[in-house]
């Protein structure tokens, strides 16, 4: 297999050299008119001709073509449509703008580029106002909830921003911003993610058919872009919700050649309930807060030289304290953020080659204290985990002409791992650390090559050589690539891929915790790095009137070397410091197991007009096995939900009303019950109406098997409707959101409780979302 990609694609690389010298090239940059704002993405199309090219992360693209006159048509979602008549008779750069269009202009795709056109599956590309449309839970418009409702995306706990992608765990998802991994999303135990749509551009989740450009993770890639800032005005925007305040500027630093975007927001809910829980509490305080603040400046050396540096930083922070001034108490602070930046040099060798080198820093941190005080002894705890990387990277791309683009790369990165650093004082005792601190490099080589081998057959090939270099064990890996795509007709196709993924870092996180406790840990000499392969098979049809676009994918799924806590070991397994100082190892404390999973993806949308949005069903089945968990038996895990379905929708009543509605119900998630003396519960014989307030278990129920238990049906829906007005100063925009319209009580968690009486158990189900109304204020200065 690898030896036939390896000829294939230096078959194809001899072949393009030897076309693309009888072409010439028109080449540039897409932006959109007035800020100057690169779009990446944007399809650039000769009309009449199937000749066309899509815009890269830099918004840069590159056509061949004869000598002649042509009209080229430029497209970009929620932009006007944009021709414009060039006579190529040498080679030029042409830098193209395109002006956002009316919000209720509905726009017809006539000749561009659709679904079925795209040589790969399996992805999906956003806008920042896509996510700003979508109805808020206590005003926080949020990226991961936009792609939660996206097909083979599996839903986590009500709540919560993780996610998890055709069956993989959440640590199997490579979230990049500008170049730099993150590795923790979320603000406030995962109700919301860091990144502040006000500074966001593009959005690209990526499930299947990976480029050879992608790695390092299994089941899926969000690339998230950047604004870059205004090129050629100041802008300033605010905004003001329950939960955080907001606050973005950008414009020019020298106009048209450079420009800077600052945006930073702050929640206030601790600010907010610290008087009342202080005058409620008795002394007693709680408090959770977070903060982040985007950083971006860019500068255009010349036509050919463009460099980026861009930042992020954010914190949380949860405190407790009780009884703080009597002889017994107890406090604890709980915290944890990013620090992220990248450095990015672009350079046009020539028309056809682009290149690419970033610098880039990433650093997670967890940490927490504890102090508490008992009959006059005191009793300390405090625990650090973090990740550290530093790494560059180096991309090519080689546009040869318009049916053929090589890319190739190379990138490095050293990680430093702390997984915990636990100090316990008891009595006056110090424990020393017992865990390992762990240095790696892992290394990346890259070469891809999309193929448009025919008019109705098209390909990507790519290899990804791998290296993974920890302690006394290196480890060497080849990721084959492919993915191809066969025309019916203009708007049919069907598309195909197989990939092979390595990830060699490994996430442990007790699934008894709702907190961050993320312990990032390296592949090893006893822990091997997890592998996966996976197929999809795809049809795909653009529907010229109505405007829709349909995609219909089955998929399957094997991973291997998938680790996890074994059973009765958990992040906070340091009852006997002492004990664990002698063995403290990560790699004694999980079990090593695979994984399988298999679905099917419908996905129908109306991209454009008053009337918009989208529907998305999925069907899967996954199935992790461990040899010292559930008896060596396959189980389903928390995320696992059989049916899936989404329903989004957006329509403009008038120039300065908009309503957006979204509707989901999904098959209930299978758990663990766990009784008050600590054994679980599964196989329980209830009466099929889990909205009771308690179902009673007789003597016959099982206490035994791992998620056999699977809760409701999960459904609700939620409503938003914006009010724009435009104002002397700028436009002031009103926005009123239900979340939970009609107050379905669906649950949170399960508890299995006695009840009043204290002589039967039964088992209580807790909401604690419903119906919550919540309104966002921002305002747009001019």
């Amino acid at each position: 297999m690898k030896r036939m990609m390896f000829t294939l694609i230096s078959t194809g690389v001899f072949t393009t050299i030897t076309h693309a010298q009888n072409k010439l090239s028109i080449s540039g940059f897409v932006h959109e008119a007035g800020s100057k704002e690169s779009l990446p993405g944007a399809i650039v199309q000769v009309k009449d001709a199937e000749i066309f090219a899509a815009t890269n992360e830099q918004g840069y693209y590159s056509l061949s073509l004869k000598p002649g006159t042509y009209v080229i048509q430029l497209y970009y979602p929620g932009y006007n449509d944009t021709s414009l008549n060039i006579d190529l008779q040498e080679n030029k750069i042409i830098d193209l703008a395109i002006h956002p269009r009316n919000s209720l202009e509905a726009v017809v795709v006539t000749a561009k580029t659709g679904n079925a056109q795209e040589v790969r599956g399996s992805t999906h590309q956003l806008s920042s106002e896509q996510v700003k449309n979508i109805p808020a839970l206590l005003g926080e418009k949020d990226v991961f909830k936009v792609i939660k409702l996206l097909p083979g995306v599996q839903k986590g706990q009500e709540g919560s921003s993780g996610f998890n992608v055709r069956g993989g765990n959440t640590d199997q998802n490579l979230v990049i911003l500008d170049d730099a991994v993150v590795y923790n999303a979320s603000h406030l135990f995962g109700f919301i993610s860091i990144f502040n749509g006000d500074a966001i551009k593009g959005i690209e989740l990526i499930k299947g058919g990976f480029p050879a450009k992608y790695g390092e993770r299994l089941s899926s890639v969000l690339n998230i872009t950047m604004k870059d800032g205004d090129k050629q005005r100041y802008k300033r925007e605010v905004g003001l919700g329950l939960l955080s305040s907001r606050a973005t500027f950008e414009g020019p630093i020298v106009k048209n050649k450079a420009s800077f975007l600052v945006s930073a927001r702050r929640s206030y809910a601790d600010v907010l309930a610290a008087p009342i829980i202080k005058a409620t509490a008795k002394g007693s305080s709680l408090g959770a807060n977070f903060y982040d603040f985007n950083a971006k400046v860019n500068y255009q050396i010349d036509k050919k030289n463009s460099i980026y540096l861009s930042g992020y930083l954010g914190k949380d922070r949860f405190s407790s304290k009780s009884n703080p001034e009597k002889e017994s108490f107890s406090k604890m602070v709980f915290g944890w953020g990013n620090t992220i930046g990248s450095l990015r040099w672009s350079h046009i060798f020539n028309p056809r080659l682009f290149a690419n080198m970033s610098v880039n820093y990433s650093n997670y941190r967890m940490g927490i204290n504890m102090q508490e005080r008992f009959q006059g002894e005191t009793y300390k705890m405090s625990l650090l985990s973090s990740i550290d990387d530093i790494g560059g990277k180096y991309d090519f791309s080689y546009f040869a002409n318009s049916n053929h683009t090589i890319r190739a790369g190379y990138k490095i990165t050293r990680h430093y791992f702390k997984p915990s650093t636990f100090v316990e004082i008891e009595k006056g005792q110090k424990f020393p650390n017992p865990n390992k601190e762990y240095e790696s490099w892992e290394h990346n080589l890259y070469l891809d090559d999309e193929w448009k081998i025919s008019k109705k057959l098209a390909a990507n090939l790519g290899l990804r050589g791998t290296a993974f270099i920890a302690g006394s064990r290196p480890y060497f890996n080849i990721e084959p690539r492919a993915s191809a795509r066969f025309l019916i007709d203009d708007q049919t196709s069907v598309k195909a891929s197989y990939t092979i993924m390595n990830q060699y870092l490994h996430l442990l996180t007790s699934s008894s915790l709702n907190l961050p406790s993320d312990l990032w840990v390296p592949a090893t000499d006893k822990i091997g790095p997890q592998r996966a392969q996976q197929y999809s098979l795809g049809f795909f049809r653009d529907i010229e009137h109505p405007g829709l676009s349909l995609s219909l994918e089955g998929y399957y799924k094997d991973m291997s070397n998938i680790i996890t806590y074994k059973e009765g070991v958990s992040f906070f397994d340091m009852e006997d410091p002492a004990e664990l100082s002698k063995n403290g190892a990560f790699e004694d404390k999980v079990s090593s197991g695979i994984g399988h999973s298999y679905g099917a993806e419908l996905m129908v949308q109306k991209p454009k007009g008053r009337l918009n949005g989208w529907l998305a069903y999925t069907l899967s089945w996954t199935k992790f096995k461990f040899e010292d968990i559930n008896n060596g038996k396959f189980f389903y895990p928390r995320f696992d939900r059989r049916h899936d379905l989404n329903l989004v929708g957006f329509y403009e009543l008038s120039p300065r009303i908009r309503i957006n509605a979204l509707f989901t119900i999904a098959t209930g998630n299978p758990i663990i019950i766990t009784r008050q003396d600590g054994t679980t519960v599964s196989n329980i014989p209830a009466d099929g109406n889990l909205a009771n307030p308690g179902i009673y278990l007789d003597n016959a129920s099982i206490f035994s098997g791992r998620n056999d238990f699977r809760t409701e049906l999960y459904h609700r829906m939620d409503l938003g409707i914006q009010f724009s007005r435009e104002r002397k100063k700028g436009t002031r925009t009103w926005e009123f959101s239900f979340y939970n319209l009609y107050n379905r009580k669906n649950p949170f968690f399960y508890s299995m409780e006695y009840n009043n009486s204290g002589n039967e158990r039964a088992l209580y189900k807790y909401t604690i979302f419903p119906f919550i109304p919540s309104f966002t204020y921002s305002f747009k200065f001019k």
